[in-house]
């Protein structure tokens, strides 16, 4: 029983360490925006303009579907007076048993929601890594335009 709670609480870990990195790429992201439009890139007609925007567009939208709250499975219900009633009418031994099958239960479910987190900041990661190379290109063709 301890072993399964050990993996709930590392499981609470890397939802908290998913919150961290999920706030540093908005912090990114919005360096990046803000950046741009002090220099007025953003604002020149032209396809790395384009690019941009829809990076900026892509990498906010996945962000935002990161962050979504997702109801975490918690069982037994207490709420419902049955299942109080159930689990009160097993023996120790069964009561054990009922709680493990629980935390399996609750960790199954609970991976799934964390798992669209971590893909999600995954492919924000990459959005964002390739709207700075965008950006960049920009920077440069602007430079090699004015020599």
């Amino acid at each position: 029983m301890q072993d399964a709670r050990s993996v709930l609480n590392q499981q609470q870990q890397l939802r908290q360490l998913s919150l961290t990195q999920l706030n540093i790429l908005f912090v990114t992201n919005t360096a990046l925006l803000t950046v741009l439009s002090i220099s007025r890139l953003l604002f020149t007609v032209s396809l790395f303009s384009v690019a941009e925007v829809i990076g900026f567009l892509f990498s906010f939208s996945v962000l935002i579907y990161a962050l979504l709250p997702r109801q975490p499975l918690v069982t037994p219900n207490l709420e419902d007076r049955e299942s109080i009633e159930r689990y009160l009418a097993l023996s120790p031994d069964e009561y054990r048993l009922q709680m493990l099958t629980n935390l399996i239960e609750v960790y199954k479910a609970n991976k799934q929601r964390l798992d669209d987190i971590t893909q999600a900041l995954s492919l924000a990661t990459y959005v964002i890594w390739a709207t700075l190379i965008v950006t960049l290109s920009h920077v440069l063709w602007i430079v090699t335009l004015a020599f």
